[in-house]
């Protein structure tokens, strides 16, 4: 059983039409993602392909005027609002993709204690600072204090110290030097390997290779491709999807290959292919009909082509 299941999540949110008329702007559709304890998923996708999104509705914090349907589940219990908010920095953590979610008026080694459900909280919150090389001077301070790099650090510590057994980790490597970012991902890996479900949103494809057992790629909103991430080598003929493909050959290391056109912009609710105007392999098909998902060689894809 997985301990995150997400089927058929769709996303929009209610926008003002005119003189007393509402409109509904799709912003994920259909999309298909599991999440098993002991492995790292990493999610990847251009900026606007709907990541943080896909966070936000995990944990139950999207706004009051989206509509959300499809199901989620924990450990094989729905979702609901209700038992989103109970598990909600206790079963399930988030690491923030800005540092503006820490609380000016607090310094951070409280607010990290307050993540901490189990055990000394003191000590917790400073073993958890010491992974990622911040003093014990550290704790005392508020977040002005702090550089960039130094509040991500508090941020994924404090997610790390809660206990949680799944972490979801919004973009947290940004303005860390490499040696930290290291350190911060090899952390990630090690909550897998003792059991918890790790969901690492990124769009630093090489970085996320380094510890995700699986990589999913969004593209327009959903899910296009799940893919081992052995399958991320040579020149991505592993790969089934032609949008992941071009991802992987357009890293410096595989040909830097650009790949041309732009994707939907948001609200633009597909109902064929989104990425058929990009494709060099889309037929009529495409043009006129959403693919389905599939199981494709140990993963998952949604295109008719793909073999």
């Amino acid at each position: 059983m997985a301990l995150l299941e997400v089927n058929d999540l769709s996303i929009s949110f209610e926008q003002s039409a005119g003189w007393l008329r509402q409109r509904y702007i799709p912003v994920l559709h259909q999309l298909q993602l599991t999440v098993d304890a002991g492995e790292v998923v990493a999610v990847l996708g251009a900026s606007g392909a709907g990541k943080s999104l896909l966070a936000h509705a995990i944990l139950g914090i999207l706004p009051s005027h989206a509509r959300i349907t499809g199901e989620m589940t924990y450990r094989g219990e729905r979702l609901t609002p209700q038992r989103q908010a109970a598990l909600r920095g206790m079963d399930i953590a988030l690491v923030p993709q800005s540092v503006a979610y820490l609380d000016p008026l607090m310094p951070v080694g409280e607010q990290v204690r307050h993540a901490v459900k189990q055990g000394n909280k003191r000590e917790r919150q400073r073993e958890s600072f010491r992974l990622y090389r911040l003093g014990e001077e550290v704790e005392r301070r508020y977040p002005f204090q702090l550089s960039g790099g130094m509040a991500r650090r508090v941020l994924v510590a404090a997610a790390t110290a809660s206990g949680a057994r799944l972490i979801i980790a919004d973009e947290p490597t940004p303005g860390l030097d490499p040696d930290v970012m290291r350190e911060a991902l090899g952390r990630f890996r090690e909550l897998a390997d003792v059991g918890c479900g790790v969901l690492l949103i990124s769009h630093d494809i090489a970085s996320a290779l380094t510890v995700a057992d699986r990589i999913a790629v969004m593209y327009a909103g959903t899910v296009v491709e799940i893919a081992r991430a052995a399958d991320f080598a040579g020149d991505g003929t592993a790969l089934r999807h032609p949008y992941t493909r071009a991802l992987w050959q357009a890293l410096p290391q595989n040909g830097f290959v650009p790949l041309p056109g732009e994707p939907p912009q948001l609200g633009e609710r597909p109902h064929a292919c989104a990425f058929a105007s990009r494709c060099s392999a889309a037929t009529d098909a495409c043009l006129h009909e959403q693919p389905p998902v599939r199981e494709l060689r140990r993963g998952l894809v949604r295109c008719v082509h793909a073999s």
